[in-house]
């Protein structure tokens, strides 16, 4: 009996013992518990208030532009597929060459052997004028500087059946006349007046012009001179056409200020060498050094005042190109830019007559069959939060930055009426759990034109965020939960 006493006490001591450390251990899970309870609710409340996320550094912008030119380059090229697929067009164009574009995202309508190699002949100028604008931009001149007039840029000194603005030993002009003598007259004395002036010689701004075409990834795009009159000169209408699309967004002002100029007269008497008068010449032997007869010539794209909404761009013509185009047209805010190369003709009526049916039939389908909706409301940055996470949210960015989409003709609507059918659906990841790579995919832009999907838009992770820690996690999947659960 004692022996069971003793044992019954022994066993209470062990108890009382072990209470102690119990109620210690139950006082202290229950103050984790509300640590990690109260760390949660400051957690949510972060979360509440966490409606855009860090900037990005200077490096993780670097990282999120190289990912996305490396894996989206075709959407960021100077010119470009069409999102959607559209049948072969039924066009009859007499050129060799061609392509047609939408200058307002570069996107291509319809190409038919656009690289094959061809001289520019005097589209070739265009690039000229992309070199002095480039100077007038850097403060090297003005518009209404006098330039002068070396020898070489002198109209007598010109090859045979060149093109020319006529200019004449002593005559005082203007950088703006030069141009306008470039693109209204196609004036090869001008070209050499501006690369002397420009560059000092000949070659230095050929040099130029090489440098801009290499810049731009112009491959087949070269020159060794700079009025076109060279057969060595080279490019194709795809890359002529990547050209032009830079220039007129570079130098938008150069279509009214010089190539949908109809005429231009020169030399006038302002520009005459000191002691000269303006008066009749005969230059059925050839052209003298001063020149004092007042020419007014009608610019050589025949399509300007022919073709509604035609305001640039410039011609080209030699034996080997054939009769080359550059135009652009623009119409109740939409601009096409096609390039013709090769087209036929036995005689300038006849190239005229090719330039003028190519220029009509492509521009008339692409007004007729295209116009352009805005995706500018459409085109940023969209927050989500990030559980788990070392950040508490990402910006999703689109895969490419496409403010314009190119609508096409629906059967029993004309294009424009098509607009009103165009519907726009964001699908958004809620959230992301976890890691995060740069460019994962958490979202996209979906456009149709009713039923029909032309474009899907991705929406990527801006950045690279690391897992967090068990506890975080443990946390924020608590605070997603509940969000979740509030939510519905």
């Amino acid at each position: 009996m004692k022996d069971m006493l003793n044992y019954k006490n022994s066993e209470e001591n062990q108890q009382n013992k072990k209470n102690p450390i119990l109620k210690i251990s139950l006082l202290t899970l229950s103050a984790l518990i509300f640590i990690f309870f109260v760390f949660t609710l400051i957690r949510a409340v972060q979360f509440k208030n966490t409606v855009e996320a860090k900037t990005l550094s200077t490096e993780e912008n670097l990282s999120l532009n190289k990912y996305l030119l490396n894996q989206y380059s075709e959407r960021y090229g100077i010119l470009k597929d069409l999102p959607y697929e559209l049948s072969e067009p039924l066009l009859d164009v007499w050129a060799k060459s061609y392509i047609l574009i939408d200058t307002a995202n570069g996107n291509i309508l319809c190409e038919k052997n656009a690289d094959t190699v061809i001289p520019p002949a005097s589209m070739t100028k265009l690039f000229c004028m992309y070199v002095v604008e480039e100077a007038v931009a850097q403060g090297k001149f003005t518009y209404d500087q006098e330039i002068p007039l070396p020898p070489e840029s002198w109209a007598c000194n010109m090859p045979p059946h060149s093109s020319l603005m006529f200019l004449g030993e002593g005559q005082k002009v203007t950088l703006e006349e030069l141009l306008l003598g470039l693109s209204v007259c196609s004036g090869n004395d001008a070209a050499y007046a501006l690369a002397y002036a420009t560059c000092g010689s000949m070659d230095a701004f050929v040099e130029k012009m090489n440098q801009i075409a290499w810049d731009l990834g112009l491959e087949k795009t070269h020159f060794v001179e700079s009025s076109g009159y060279s057969e060595l000169n080279t490019t194709t209408a795809r890359e002529m056409a990547a050209f032009c699309q830079i220039y007129l967004k570079k130098y938008p002002d150069s279509i009214s200020r010089y190539h949908s100029v109809q005429k231009f007269t020169y030399p006038k008497e302002k520009n005459l060498a000191p002691g000269d008068k303006l008066s009749a010449q005969d230059f059925s032997q050839g052209l003298p050094r001063h020149i004092t007869m007042s020419i007014t010539q009608r610019n050589t794209n025949p399509l300007l005042g022919l073709l509604d909404g035609a305001d640039g761009l410039k011609t080209g013509y030699i034996d080997e190109s054939g009769y080359n185009l550059s135009l652009t047209a623009h119409r109740m805010g939409k601009r096409f830019l096609s390039v013709t190369m090769g087209g036929p003709g036995a005689s300038s009526q006849e190239g005229q007559a090719g330039r003028v049916h190519d220029g009509k039939e492509l521009m008339e389908w692409a007004f007729k069959n295209f116009t352009d909706y805005s995706l500018e409301s459409y085109n940023h940055s969209y927050f989500i939060r990030t559980f788990g996470a070392s950040q508490k949210g990402i910006n999703l960015v689109p895969a490419y930055q496409d403010k314009i989409l190119t609508v096409p003709y629906i059967s029993g609507s004309s294009a424009d009426d098509n607009l009103s059918d165009i519907k726009v659906y964001l699908n958004i990841d809620d959230y992301e759990f976890g890691q995060v790579e740069l460019g994962q995919k958490c979202g996209s832009i979906k456009i149709y034109l009713d039923s029909y999907l032309l474009q899907e838009i991705p929406l990527l992770a801006d950045r690279n965020l690391k897992k967090a820690g068990p506890l975080i996690r443990l946390s924020d999947s608590l605070i997603k939960s509940l969000s979740s659960a509030l939510a519905e």
